[in-house]
């Protein structure tokens, strides 16, 4: 079975920075397990970026939420913790300028995995975007969000997205 990890945009100004939040901290040692699962398996890791450039308050993005984040360079744009110790050189790194990822949806297709699982923030917004196109470029895979590893600033929301994810037939699982 060919499986792939999707690392969301788990990065700094997400965590401990500016869009920063409590239940993204508690994400660090299990997304970390996570990641020395999959390598021991031999299967693939892949990590985004949310990434911004200086004129972001510019963007629709940014006149939605004029809260300046996720600059490529800066420190808030690293990953955070003990998941940027795990991020190898021969790991997939994609850099996304809207919530979900045309370019990790494609890559997903081209490989043609059985299985993805996806992790990390913000759960109602980029993750459950690119769960969504992970889906669609893959109809026939399992699609897994693992609950213990995702989370939104809200709890509600984070409960909303899960839900919505099972509806269209993502696997959610470790949810309480």
């Amino acid at each position: 079975m060919k499986s792939i990890l999707l690392v969301i945009d788990y990065q700094k100004d997400f965590v401990d920075g500016i869009l920063g939040f409590p239940q993204s901290v508690r994400l660090e040692d299990p997304i970390a397990e996570k990641i020395c699962a999959y390598r021991s398996n031999g299967h693939e890791i892949v990590f985004t970026y949310d990434t911004h450039t200086a004129d972001y308050l510019n963007t629709q993005e940014g006149r939605n939420l004029p809260v300046v984040h996720c600059i490529k360079g800066t420190a808030g744009w690293e990953l955070y913790g003990k998941v940027a110790q795990l991020r190898r050189d021969t790991d997939i790194c994609i850099e996304k300028i809207a919530f979900g990822s045309m370019e990790l949806a494609e890559f997903l297709a081209e490989n043609q995995y059985d299985r993805v699982e996806l992790v990390g923030v913000v759960s109602n917004i980029c993750l459950i975007s690119d769960a969504v196109l992970a889906k669609a470029a893959l109809p026939e895979a399992e699609i897994i969000v693992d609950a213990s590893c995702v989370a939104s600033n809200e709890d509600r929301l984070n409960e909303a997205a899960l839900d919505v994810m099972e509806s269209m037939q993502i696997r959610i699982i470790n949810r309480r």
